[in-house]
C-alpha cells in the first residue's frame, strides 16, 4: 500500500522539533518501526518529523557511575562504544541481535524504545537495569522511570507533544551478573517470548535479582517472584520454582505465531536460561 499524505519537516534542532510536536505527528529518526506502519497505513500522521541527524540528541557520555545515551544514537554506536560494553554488557549483547546489519546501522536505540513494540527485545533490559527516561516537550522536560514508560501495544507514557530525547542508566552494583535468552519467530526475529534476568551477589549470597519478560504479553514486564532469590544461593531448584513462579497467572498472547500456553512455556524455558546464566555470569571471580 502507499501511505496517506503527509507534510515532512527535517529539524534543524531540538527546538524546531519540539515546536513542531502536534496532536497527529509522528517522529522518524531510524525509520525502521515507523516506516511499515505509514505503508500499512496503520500510522497516519499530518507531518512527519525527522530528528535522524540531530547531534543534541546522539552520543554516550558517562554520569557519575552510570551513562548517559542520546535517544537517537544508532545500535550500531551501542556496539561501538567500549564504555557501554565495558559497563552495560547485557546492552550489547541484546543489540547484536535486533534487526540485521542495516536495521543496527540506521535504528535507534530511542525509537525502538518509543515505539513499544510487545515483542521488541531492549524494553525489558531497560527495565532490569532501573533506566529512567527523560521525555521534553516545548514547555519542559520531566524524567520518567522505564518501570513506568510501557502501557501496552505500542503504547507509552510520551504525551503527544513530546519526544524521548534521553536514557539514563543508573550504576550497577559490584558482582552483578546479567542476561538474555529469547526464542524468535523464524521469519520476523522478534521474540515469541523473552526474559532478562540481572543477580548481584555479595559474600556468596543473592543480593538483588531482577527479571522482565518479553512477548509474552500486551507489554513487557517485571516479574516480582524473581525477589525470592534475595539472600539465597540461587540453586538449581530455587531458580526453576522461581522461572515457574514468575509466569503464574499472566495471560499471554495468543496468535498464529504461538498459542498461549506455548509462549509461557517458552517463558519459563527463557526465565530459567537467563537467572541461570546471570548467576553464573555474577560468580565469576573478578
Amino acid at each position: 500500500m502507499i501511505p496517506t499524505s503527509f507534510e515532512y519537516v527535517r529539524a534543524k534542532n531540538l527546538s524546531d522539533a519540539l515546536k513542531a510536536m502536534g496532536k497527529n505527528t509522528k517522529v522518524i529518526a531510524g525509520g525502521h518501526s515507523l516506516l511499515p506502519l505509514l505503508r500499512f497505513r496503520l500510522a497516519q500522521p499530518d507531518m512527519l518529523i525527522d530528528i535522524g541527524q540531530l547531534r543534541e540528541l546522539k552520543g554516550i557520555k558517562r554520569s557519575g557511575g552510570g551513562l548517559k545515551i542520546g535517544a537517537a544514537t544508532t545500535y550500531r554506536e551501542l556496539l561501538e562504544s567500549k564504555e557501554l560494553k565495558a559497563l552495560y554488557p547485557l546492552i550489547a549483547e541484546v543489540t547484536e541481535h535486533i534487526g540485521d546489519l542495516q536495521v543496527r546501522n540506521a535504528g535507534t536505540i530511542g525509537g525502538g524504545l518509543a515505539h513499544a513494540d510487545p515483542a521488541a527485545d531492549m524494553p525489558p533490559v531497560m527495565l532490569v537495569l532501573d533506566a529512567t527516561f527523560v521525555l521534553q516537550s516545548k514547555t519542559g522536560k520531566r524524567s520518567v522511570p522505564a518501570r513506568k514508560f510501557f502501557k501496552g501495544p505500542f503504547t507509552t507514557a510520551l504525551k503527544p507533544n513530546e519526544l524521548l530525547t534521553e536514557i539514563q542508566l543508573p550504576a550497577l552494583p559490584k558482582g552483578v551478573g546479567t542476561a538474555y535468552a529469547s526464542f524468535e519467530q523464524a521469519a520476523s526475529g522478534y521474540a515469541l517470548a523473552g526474559a532478562v534476568a540481572l543477580i548481584a551477589i555479595a559474600k556468596g549470597l543473592i543480593t538483588r535479582a531482577d527479571l522482565a519478560f518479553t512477548g509474552l504479553g500486551d507489554a513487557p514486564f517485571l516479574a516480582p517472584a524473581a525477589a525470592k532469590l534475595v539472600a539465597t544461593t540461587g540453586d538449581a531448584s530455587l531458580i526453576d520454582q522461581v522461572a515457574q513462579a514468575a509466569v503464574a497467572g499472566v495471560e499471554a498472547n495468543d496468535d498464529v505465531h504461538a498459542p498461549a500456553a506455548y509462549r509461557l512455556h517458552l517463558g519459563r524455558v527463557a526465565a530459567r536460561r537467563a537467572l541461570t546464566q546471570a548467576l553464573a555470569q555474577a560468580q565469576r571471580p573478578g
